[in-house]
């Protein structure tokens, strides 16, 4: 599991640019805080070597999934806490969840510099959780 901004990184499938070439279907993690993209640590190296190719070879365009066989990592998501794919209320709301419990625990060790970073992603968090209550409560 990834984390970044005090919140879990989902995984999913997405398209990266590397140079001039863009490389669709990438196992990526994706932060649901700031929106930090990273290559799934699985496939990493596999990545980095079509790239190389992929910008040696003046490609435009990628297929990851044509040149690696991710069926070789079938638990590749396994260890995340959300994918992309979830209900984005069940997203934001097991981050809540999180940040909170992570509160307690920069609490008990009185470390203020975490506690604030949690409590700023947090309102970030609560933020979003709202915005998406509000775009349901639109549409019905």
């Amino acid at each position: 599991m990834s984390f970044c901004c005090g919140a879990s990184m989902l995984g999913t499938i997405g398209t990266l640019k590397t140079g001039h070439t863009m490389i669709h279907r990438v196992p990526i993690l994706l932060c649901p805080v700031c929106y930090r993209v990273e290559v799934h640590h699985l496939i990493a190296s596999e990545y980095e070597i079509l790239a190389e190719f992929a910008l040696g070879d003046g490609a435009g365009e990628l297929d990851f999934q044509e040149y690696v066989n991710c069926d070789k990592f079938p638990n590749l998501f396994a260890n995340c806490v959300n994918t992309e794919h979830e209900d984005p209320l069940q997203v934001v709301t097991t981050q809540i969840d999180m940040a909170l419990d992570l509160m307690a625990l920069a609490k008990n060790l009185n470390d203020e510099p975490w506690l604030q970073q949690l409590f700023k992603r947090l309102k970030h968090l609560s933020a979003r959780k709202e915005k998406i209550l509000q775009k349901r409560m639109r549409k019905s």
